[in-house]
């Protein structure tokens, strides 16, 4: 479908490597799910919407790029993206250009650099996030931990949240192999090892020689950012990646919306779908209201942000303004610390709710 009839909302999603393909074919799968049915129950006023897809291959350069393409071609709406450096950068144009954006899965607070009205998220602000995974890592008697972290604004944000709430032992790894991960978690008295990495590489390598490290059997392993909710993890590790614990946006039960939508993005995906794919869906179905009740003019869809009262999978999606956060925020959407449980790796276990 091109045609000059159509409703364009230009779609971001990381879908070939430096970026987290997964991620981003599962983040595609609900915005295309959700495009469909908007179609199949008539469109925006008897119009098809149709997704113009670019793939941001975790490059912010290429984002922003794509960002000036998508508006050129007209556009009414940008969705997704899921690296959060990547996602900044394209609210940054979105911004500059008055295009409306909602960000579909990327946490970090400062996506814009001063408050704007053209910018909506779903996801959780990683302050809220990364809080509720501190209070699960004291709440199981961790308070001393280790972070293996690479260099980025986002893993350096994640830091300072947890550093506001547990003594924190910082593992470079721009520097250290995962051996020597094991060396200094033997010797620093740190109770868990948290992987504030990309992955597979080299988040993989590290669960891997920690599990294998007879001085280490007592480690926790945790990967705030959500590593292992995806199939290729447990496809890498096998029962090394299990017990895990992470962040997941998800509600302890589904709703009958969140249920049937499940079963649709399964059958497409061919596995389960992650909390990833749930955002996505999301996203086009927030925007598909809007659109049809404003209309294809920009500067009316980033005023409806306040106004939006929509059923989600995963509850009901209002935005306001939430302090320290320059963009229209979901202030509450559902948050878990999951893992995958040992006795059988691809099924999950709910260990925090927040």
């Amino acid at each position: 479908m091109n045609t000059p009839s159509s409703v364009r909302i230009g779609a971001l999603a990381p879908l070939t490597r430096p970026g987290w393909a997964e991620a981003g074919r599962h983040l595609l799968a609900g915005l295309e799910l959700a495009a469909g049915e908007v179609n199949d129950a008539g469109g925006i006023g008897g119009r098809p919407l149709e997704l113009v897809v670019r793939d941001t291959a975790a490059d912010p350069r290429k984002a922003a790029a794509a960002v000036d393409e998508l508006a050129g071609m007209g556009v009414a709406a940008l969705a997704g993206e899921y690296h959060s450096v990547v996602a900044r950068a394209a609210a940054a144009r979105a911004d500059a250009l008055g295009l409306p954006y909602l960000c579909s899965s990327a946490v970090l607070d400062a996506l814009t650099e001063h408050p704007t009205d053209w910018v909506a998220r779903l996801a959780p602000a990683q302050s809220r996030g990364w809080r509720i995974y501190a209070d699960y890592l004291r709440g199981a008697g961790h308070s001393r931990i280790a972070v293996a972290a690479q260099p980025s604004v986002y893993w350096a944000s994640g830091a300072r949240i947890l550093r506001e709430h547990l003594t924190v032992i910082d593992l470079d790894m721009g520097t250290l192999t995962p051996a020597a991960v094991c060396d200094e978690l033997a010797g620093n008295g740190a109770t868990a090892l948290l992987l504030l990495v990309g992955h597979p590489d080299p988040a993989v390598p590290i669960v891997k020689a920690v599990r294998s490290d007879p001085r280490l059997s007592e480690i926790m392993i945790g990967a705030p950012a959500g590593q292992p909710e995806l199939p290729e993890w447990v496809a890498s590790l096998g029962e090394d990646g299990a017990a895990i614990p992470f962040l997941r946006y998800l509600p302890e039960r589904l709703s009958p919306l969140g249920a049937r939508v499940e079963s649709a993005l399964r059958d497409r995906l061919a596995e389960t779908p992650s909390f990833v794919a749930f955002e996505g869906y999301d996203t086009v179905t927030v925007l598909a209201d809007v659109l049809r009740s404003r209309g294809v003019d920009r500067p009316r869809i980033a005023e409806a942000w306040p106004s939006v009262a929509v059923e989600g999978t995963r509850g009901q999606i209002r935005f306001s303004r939430t302090p320290g956060i320059d963009v229209w925020q979901w202030a509450w959407p559902p948050i878990q610390v999951a893992d995958r449980d040992p006795a059988e790796p691809g099924r999950f276990r709910i260990l925090h709710t927040g």
